[in-house]
């Protein structure tokens, strides 16, 4: 039996709700910044730094999306590359930018 609200199938979780899932990948980042980090000394070429920027995309596009964007920005991450302002790209919500009319039956 379906909630109250949601349809059969529906898995996306409500905006601002942190998942399972975001709350590992940031402990993962979090255990990079204070065990693996400090080793190596700080060679970002961007700001934010490359773990506040996973952070923040998975945060604001959720595990997957925020794990692709981050990958992304750590494959730009060398000598070749002059780095610079690169901040997580804003989130586009298509749910609550729907122009369809809502039917109320």
């Amino acid at each position: 039996m379906a909630a109250a609200g949601k349809t059969r199938g529906e898995t996306t979780p409500p905006a601002g709700r942190i998942t399972i899932m975001r709350r590992l990948l940031i402990a993962c980042i979090n255990v990079y910044r204070l065990f693996i980090s400090p080793l190596i000394g700080p060679r970002c070429r961007f700001y934010p730094s490359c773990s506040n920027y996973a952070v923040d995309a998975i945060q604001q596009h959720g595990a997957a999306r925020g794990t692709l964007l981050s990958a992304k920005r750590i494959l730009r991450c060398h000598p070749f590359h002059p780095g610079g302002y690169d901040p997580v790209p804003p989130c586009c919500d298509h749910h609550t930018t729907s122009t369809r009319p809502v039917s109320h039956d």
